[in-house]
């Protein structure tokens, strides 16, 4: 799962950041940064509700490699600036936290099976 898998799986708008050849190494769904820093996993895909700096800079920190804020929220412009300073790709996606869950589930179960 690269970012152009994210965006389509997601219904999701690529609004910060860049395109990246990077896949999908984990995925972590949280809305607590402190809890995310807990994280060791590579190439974190990071499920969000939290529309802040703060998400993006956590990204970087624990290398993730895409940040997706759900339930169409309005980003401020400064994350997405952080974004686009830092690289990582910023994802709006106008479903649940629950249902993107569930989409990249069944994504990634896909793509091992077949």
């Amino acid at each position: 799962m690269n970012i152009n898998d994210i965006v389509k799986t997601l219904d999701g708008t690529l609004v910060a950041g860049g395109e990246s050849d990077r896949k999908v190494g984990a995925v972590v769904a949280n809305d607590l940064m402190s809890d995310v820093l807990l994280n060791d996993a590579e190439d974190i895909l990071l499920l969000t509700s939290l529309a802040s700096d703060q998400a993006i800079r956590t990204a970087n920190i624990v290398g993730a490699m895409c940040v997706v804020v759900h339930n169409a929220k309005p980003l401020p412009q400064t994350m997405c600036q952080v974004a686009d300073t830092l690289g990582i790709p910023l994802v709006s996606s106008p479903l649940s936290k629950y249902e993107s869950c569930v989409r990249v589930h069944d994504f990634l179960a896909g793509e091992r099976n077949g």
